[in-house]
């Protein structure tokens, strides 16, 4: 296990720049999220890190070695890939000990490195199978179990659950996160399900374009997005563009003034959670916004409700199964103002994507 650090990576494929000036230290034993769309330099970095693709400029250092100019094989890293990567001629157990093999790992020591690993993944009773008798989460196991017998000082996940069903991708992250606080493991995670992402990380980096737009825990970038296209991508948000005018107060281009505790004089976009913003039929309450309630989605655990606001806007409002099934009346047509606290809101400036 080690440190990585990253110092001004860069990657430029002809005129198309990848990725841009990406610096960022990973602590020892630190699982760190790599999150943004596709095509926003999130797997590049990742293959940088792994060998794979050598940067046009930058360092990467993983413990007190220099690795950048390093071949894949001495850098003692473990990389499981998205669509598993496994030999199909290979059973199980020859597909863990093909890493060992690789590393030269003596054949005295394999049987057990193999039997340890499947072990940590629950797959020693496959050992002879061949991958085309395995289904996708136990083809996803091996190559997390080929990952981990070479014993990596740093653990590559790129996209590793997106092939798997929605129950079972939750299964497996919760395996991964628990297999590598036990193991101490420093381990970087490309995915671009943001749940994903705030579910296993102690930090998050979230990228487009190629480059970081903020580095945080899930919860500082979640509460305190650094600007528009992180509280656009991570969650959801509803946004009112405007300007704030002389008393503080912040004026929607559809005319709604708003209390925000947070408006500057450059504030353009004021941004609110669904989950913070209450029905109510008191227009006395702060950030009242009156309209109907045009639709009622279901999500089991969360009701999602949309209401049109009189000034042609739609808001979304997320409340617990539970709180909407205490209010009988809500349905679609009826009037409501949509309410929220000045310290929901969050101020940002430029345009919303």
């Amino acid at each position: 296990m080690a440190k990585v650090s990253l110092d001004r990576l860069k990657k430029q494929f002809g005129s198309s720049v990848a990725v841009s000036d990406f610096s960022l230290d990973i602590e020892d034993g630190e699982l760190v999220a790599f999150l943004g769309p596709s095509g926003c330099g999130k797997t590049t970095t990742l293959r940088m890190i792994a060998g794979f693709i050598s940067p046009s400029a930058g360092s990467i250092v993983i413990g007190d070695d220099d690795v950048t100019d390093l071949p894949v094989h001495k850098r003692n890293t473990g990389m499981v890939f998205q669509r598993y990567a496994l030999f199909p001629h290979m059973t199980v157990g020859q597909n863990v000990s093909f890493g060992l093999e690789m590393h030269k790992v003596p054949a005295s020591e394999r049987d057990k490195r193999i039997g340890d690993a499947l072990a940590m993944v629950r797959m020693e009773s496959f050992k002879d199978r061949y991958p085309r008798q395995l289904s996708g989460g136990q083809q996803q196991r091996v190559a997390i179990a080929r990952a981990l017998a070479i014993q990596p000082k740093v653990f590559l996940l790129d996209e590793p659950l997106s092939n798997l069903d929605a129950k079972l991708r939750t299964e497996v992250r919760e395996e991964i996160r628990t297999l590598q606080r036990e193991l101490g493991l420093t381990t970087i995670f490309v995915t671009h399900d943001q749940e994903e992402a705030l579910a296993i990380s102690d930090r998050m980096a979230i990228m487009y374009d190629g480059k970081v737009q903020q580095v945080g825990t899930p919860e500082a970038l979640y509460e305190n997005p650094a600007n528009l296209f992180v509280a656009d991508f991570l969650g959801k948000m509803n946004f009112f563009q405007g300007k704030t005018v002389d008393d503080g107060r912040f004026v929607t281009d559809k005319g709604h003034a708003l209390t925000v505790d947070t408006a500057r004089p450059s504030t353009t976009q004021v941004g609110v959670r669904p989950e913070r913003i209450a029905l109510s039929s008191d227009p006395a309450t702060a950030n009242a916004l009156p309209g109907e309630i045009s639709n009622i989605v279901y999500l089991g655990a969360v009701i999602d409700i949309r209401i049109r606001l009189d000034t042609g806007e739609t808001v979304s409002c997320q409340m617990p199964n539970s709180a909407a099934s205490a209010q009988p009346s809500l349905a679609t047509g009826r009037r409501v103002h949509a309410c929220f606290r000045p310290d929901d809101c969050m101020a940002f400036q430029g345009e919303a994507a």
